[in-house]
């Protein structure tokens, strides 16, 4: 084997034919925020589409999962791409404080956003001060 041919075989190591990842998920970035009624989640999932995400919740574990689409040009193949895998997932544990039961989910520009409200118990309370 010479020089030549070993470039060659580490160039065709090194570029795969996008697809060939089945099994590879990309964990999507996330930002959290938590307010005194609940936590806000926005999770970036670029190319992903309403049909094609899946939002649920067993037990105490939120996952959040989906697969985006790479529009191809008719007529075009790819022969690279950076992005390896196209399949979504995160799995988050929910506090005993947050209402699974009452998770919203909006998804907007490959942005899903999840209003995840706190149980009523564990919202401050304003308590009424008597003058005695």
């Amino acid at each position: 084997m010479n020089d030549k041919t070993e470039l060659a075989t580490k160039q065709e190591n090194e570029i795969k034919p996008v697809g060939t990842h089945p099994e590879a998920s990309i964990r999507p970035a996330v930002d959290i925020f938590e307010d005194e009624s609940g936590i806000t989640l926005h999770a970036d999932m670029p190319g992903i589409s309403r049909d094609r995400l899946n939002v649920k919740v067993e037990g105490d574990t939120l996952t959040i999962e989906g697969d985006a689409e790479i529009p191809m040009p008719e007529g075009m193949e790819p022969l690279y791409a950076d992005v390896q895998a196209t399949h979504y997932q995160r799995s988050f544990t929910l506090s005993s404080e947050m209402d699974p039961d009452k998770v919203d989910a909006s998804l907007t520009h490959g942005v899903l956003t999840l209003r995840i409200p706190k149980r009523e118990e564990h919202k401050p309370r304003r308590i009424e001060v008597q003058v005695g």
